[in-house]
């Protein structure tokens, strides 16, 4: 080991404990899509708990990046809703949670490509309080479903209904998919918005590069913990 040069020794150490932190502890992913507006946007880096769910069990609208169950070399992000037990039900832009509606309070309308879109606040059965978007008018039929869910399943869905791909139509998530709990905002910048398939390494780079020159500095260190 000695006649390694230091510096050599000491980027060996670094990429060592980077790894490790990687793989046990801490990740960091970019948000590529807009099916989490208004809580995250396109452009937003996050980093995710790994650790957390080693000791404690994921939490009704708690924010989850999970490998998708149609194809595990893809990473997800969203919400859970619904839990284990308990029986879903969504009707349009209603959800039911064990019978009971889950409350929306208009907040504000807004124009997205020429679309009128609803802010809602929505709050879970838990008192958790966050946002959710509705278009006015939805391109698509919404997909209403019916499920009691099972142990060791999660149902969840995108803060942007109406332009997310979730457990209304692939089906509910495992919980040995699930990577981690996304914490906070550790950097943010306008940038172009990517399918879910087009990630990967090189492109997360090349996001990050585009980011660094077009930085949204309000939502730097921005905690995803909601009320």
């Amino acid at each position: 080991m000695r006649s390694i040069p230091k510096w050599l020794r000491e980027l060996l150490i670094v990429i060592i404990v980077v790894l490790l932190i990687r793989a046990f502890l801490v990740q960091a992913y970019n948000i590529p899509s807009g099916s989490m507006k208004p809580t995250l946007l396109v452009g937003d880096f996050i980093l995710v708990n790994k650790l957390v769910y080693r000791f404690s069990e994921p939490q009704r609208g708690d924010i989850v990046v999970f490998k998708w169950p149609l194809n595990p070399n893809i990473d997800f992000i969203k919400r859970i809703i619904g839990m284990p037990g308990d029986t879903i039900e969504v009707r349009g832009e209603k959800v039911f949670l064990n019978g009971q509606e889950v409350p929306l309070r208009l907040i504000e309308s807004m124009e997205e490509d020429g679309i009128t879109k609803l802010i809602y606040e929505e709050v879970l059965p838990n008192g958790l309080k966050h946002k959710i978007a509705l278009y006015d008018s939805p391109l698509i039929e919404r997909r209403n479903v019916y499920i009691k869910i099972p142990e060791g399943y999660y149902f969840v869905m995108g803060d942007n209904r109406d332009n997310s791909e979730d457990s209304r139509y692939w089906g509910l998530l495992p919980k040995e998919n699930i990577v981690g709990k996304a914490f906070v905002i550790y950097f943010s910048g306008d940038i172009p918005p990517l399918e879910t398939t087009d990630v990967n390494i090189l492109t997360g780079f090349r996001q990050l590069f585009y980011a660094l020159l077009n930085p949204r500095i309000e939502r730097i260190g921005k905690p995803l913990i909601e009320q």
